[in-house]
């Protein structure tokens, strides 16, 4: 979602004579995230009034990206709200450009709320569970790319940038995760970033409506209860850490209204909590450490995750439940 790749307007309009979406009006760089170059894009017509996200992929590749295109489209069959790519001329979802590979999709309404209340944590919890549903039907297969085995791989790189106190406390969170046993759990196809800024609401007067779910590029195979995890730690945390009950509450409610949750992701609930922390301290850490050259980068805080970990050990077992 940085600019790692510029695009002129002159290049996407040669790109987009393969696409029946009209003439090009606007090119604007998104300058948020951190792992794919993306742009608004505005054209004389095509779904949505001509409004379109244009995606360079600076990592994936064109085989790897099969997994995430196809599956917006399925969630968007399935009545998820997610950006649906548009296919090229040659029927293709993929193309390329400024030797990357490329996708465009729609860009959906509404608008992203950074301090949700009960009743957003509830509106996303539902949806969430609809997605967990919808995705039982997807085909393809892939591992979460950022499961059990990137975390022990990343470890070690970012080690030597920690003081004493976070490389014992990653040592130790590490060798925790390792003995869990989190393959019973149920399993499916995960957002695996459902975080706050790719959740769009659309709020007329009445209660706040999931207008779009962006971002899937992280998605994968994995427990079910990781992305209902990954979820609560950034929607309902607060600036401390801590979880925030009523909000937890909600949102787990609201989720187990349309997908139950089982007993055994009842027990393993703390430590997924735990090992959803780690993932995005783990991440941001890389990140901020090691980063990539690049036009526009935006690098997000490790401390916010290092302090999410740290309150949910403490915590232990006495955490919100549905």
């Amino acid at each position: 979602m940085a600019v790692f790749t510029p695009v002129s307007p002159d290049e996407l309009r040669v790109w987009l004579k393969n696409y029946s979406v009209g003439a090009l009006l606007e090119l604007q760089g998104i300058a948020a995230g951190i792992e794919n170059t993306n742009f608004f894009v505005s054209t004389t017509h095509g779904p949505n009034g001509g409004r379109f996200v244009l995606t360079l992929f600076e990592k994936l590749t064109r085989s790897e990206l099969a997994f995430y295109v196809h599956l917006m489209s399925h969630l968007a069959r399935h009545g998820i709200p997610c950006p649906a790519p548009i296919v090229d001329r040659d029927n293709e979802i993929l193309g390329k450009l400024n030797g990357k590979p490329a996708a465009l999709v729609t860009r959906l309404t509404g608008h992203s709320v950074l301090e949700p209340g009960v009743a957003h944590c509830a509106a996303i919890g539902a949806m969430m569970a609809d997605m967990h549903i919808a995705g039982q039907s997807y085909g393809r297969r892939l591992d979460n790319p950022r499961g059990a085995r990137w975390r022990a791989d990343t470890a070690p790189q970012v080690l030597p940038y920690l003081p004493g106190d976070e490389q014992e406390l990653l040592r130790e969170e590490i060798r925790y995760q390792a003995a869990q046993a989190y393959d019973s759990l149920p399993r499916g196809v995960i957002h695996a970033d459902l975080f706050r800024d790719n959740c769009l609401f659309e709020e007329n007067g009445g209660p706040p409506r999931v207008g779009g779910i962006i971002d899937y590029y992280f998605a994968g195979d994995d427990a079910l209860l990781f992305d209902v995890a990954v979820t609560v730690n950034d929607w309902c945390s607060d600036a401390a850490g801590d979880l925030l009950p009523d909000a937890a509450q909600a949102l787990l409610e609201a989720y187990h209204a349309v997908r139950p949750l089982t007993p055994e992701e009842q027990a393993a609930w703390p430590a997924t909590l735990r090992a959803a922390a780690l993932r995005f301290w783990l991440s941001r850490l890389y990140d901020y450490h090691l980063p990539r050259p690049g036009e526009i980068v935006h690098k997000h805080d490790p401390r916010r995750f290092r302090d999410i970990l740290r309150r949910r050990i403490a915590a232990g077992a006495d955490l919100p439940w549905a």
